[in-house]
């Protein structure tokens, strides 16, 4: 278990070339077994086909010279065929003829008999062990013309064998001669495959040492020219990621510059009203500068704080969860009830269906619709209506924030929610970042925010909607 962990390991660390080798090495050589092993068994068979065929002539020869015209069972060897045939096998040659009753017999007696019974007139092949050596022999059983004398025996067996070492050495040169040209076909077959891998692996050197070559702060596509159509996709990936990334780099850059525009604009305006309160003489004009002062640190903490939920809403890990939006439209309205009362506004909820259960990221949304409530109560004149409800359908859920406000022109709906932009009737103390908050949370739930006109008198109607996840 050990070995196959650290071999798996070894793999993982490896180059594709050497992984290519790992892999086809083992299948080459089990095919190029295989192929040996059927080499073999086809050399084998070539041999005992071949060699068969002298057996079989020389039963033949046997069996012509059988002869019952004496009255008994003779036999007149063809020695010369003998001898030719114990040249060819390498060995000894072993014969017999014997009636069916036994009782008549020549040659070996003790030949190993045929594994089963012959049928008359078909020679039969077989493989045995006579005196500890494998012999080959060849069996063959006829009719008599008479029966011999002193037996009863109508018919005869014809036995022919020789020594398998001739076959032996036969399919082992053979089999030698395959496995040597095996050998060198395989040597082949890798070098060829190692340099056609390298060759195919060409284009990925050399897109390896673009990428390598290039500056930490290019981000330019990746030319897909020139590479094979297995690597485009993969390039098209990175390009994609790559395009992600410069989009992510423009949002930071643009970031850090409104924010540092922001803060700077804070931080002059408290270095002045500080400056003007170290000059003054008037205790009152003390008091006024260290109220200005305060009014001031107040609008820059607001600043600091949306700020850092606009980068939060950018960054932040996206962790959608089913929740229940009537709890979430509760706990916001609850946290902007005591804004709402000092300006003497009716924050309410509007019922809608009971118990609807939407998935999103709670945090996030919390977040953009506590900004779309703030613009609301900031905008709305004292004793107005703000409203919120939810609803949902088979394509995505929603959020709604309606106050009955001055509203907003359509040409201001269209370009407000970048950041920093306000409107024409936006007071003192607001920043232009609630509804780019609320519109960057949006899009992180692939959704949008639409800013409308209220359809019941003036106002303005904010919706946050976004789709159902993907199913799987």
């Amino acid at each position: 278990m050990r070995t196959l962990r650290a071999l798996a390991d070894r793999l993982r660390r490896a180059s594709l070339l050497q992984r290519l080798a790992l892999l086809l090495f083992p299948a080459l050589l089990a095919v190029t077994g295989l192929e040996l092993w059927m080499t073999r068994h086809d050399a084998l068979a070539a041999a005992n086909a071949a060699y068969d065929r002298s057996l079989l002539g020389a039963l033949k020869s046997i069996d012509a010279n059988i002869s019952t015209a004496s009255g008994g069972l003779s036999v007149e060897l063809p020695y010369a065929m003998f001898e030719f045939f114990e040249l060819t096998a390498s060995g000894q040659v072993f014969f017999r003829v014997a009636s069916s009753d036994g009782l008549v017999e020549l040659g070996s007696a003790d030949l190993p008999a045929p594994p089963g019974e012959l049928a008359l007139g078909v020679p039969t092949f077989y493989d045995a062990s006579y005196f500890g050596e494998a012999v080959r022999l060849a069996a063959y059983r006829r009719d008599l013309d008479r029966t011999p004398a002193g037996s009863t025996g109508r018919s005869v067996l014809v036995q022919v064998g020789e020594s398998t070492r001739s076959r032996e050495a036969f399919t082992a040169r053979f089999v030698r001669s395959a496995a040597l040209r095996d050998a060198l076909v395989l040597a082949l077959l890798l070098c060829g495959t190692a340099l056609a891998l390298a060759a195919a692996l060409r284009p990925l050197s050399r897109l390896a040492r673009e990428v390598r070559q290039r500056a930490s702060d290019d981000l330019r596509h990746i030319p897909e020219a020139g590479l094979p159509a297995e690597v485009r996709p993969l390039v098209e990936a990175v390009n994609q990621q790559m395009a992600r990334t410069q989009e992510l780099v423009a949002q930071q850059r643009e970031f850090l510059d409104d924010a540092s525009h922001q803060l700077r604009t804070h931080l002059t305006t408290l270095q002045m009203q500080a400056d003007y309160a170290r000059r003054a003489d008037d205790p009152a004009q003390v008091r006024a500068a260290l109220d200005a002062l305060g009014a001031e640190i107040g609008r820059a903490t607001r600043s600091a704080q949306q700020l850092l939920a606009l980068g939060r809403s950018d960054t932040v890990a996206f962790a959608p969860a089913a929740f229940e939006l009537d709890a979430l439209l509760r706990e916001v309205a609850l946290d902007l009830l005591p804004l709402a009362r000092a300006k003497r506004i009716d924050l309410g909820l509007q019922a809608g269906v009971p118990g609807l259960v939407a998935v999103a990221d709670r945090a996030l949304l919390r977040e953009a619709l506590g900004n779309l409530v703030a613009n609301a109560i900031a905008y709305t004149p004292a004793e107005g209506t703000v409203t919120l409800f939810a609803t949902g359908d088979a394509a995505g859920w929603s959020l709604h924030v309606e106050d009955d406000g001055p509203g907003l022109a359509e040409e201001e709906r269209a370009v407000l929610g970048q950041r920093f932009r306000r409107g024409a009737r936006a007071g003192k103390g607001g920043f232009g970042l609630g509804l780019a908050i609320a519109r960057s949370i949006a899009e992180r739930h692939h959704g949008e925010l639409r800013l409308e006109a209220r359809a019941a008198g003036p106002g303005l109607h904010a919706i946050i909607r976004w789709p159902r996840p993907a199913a799987g």
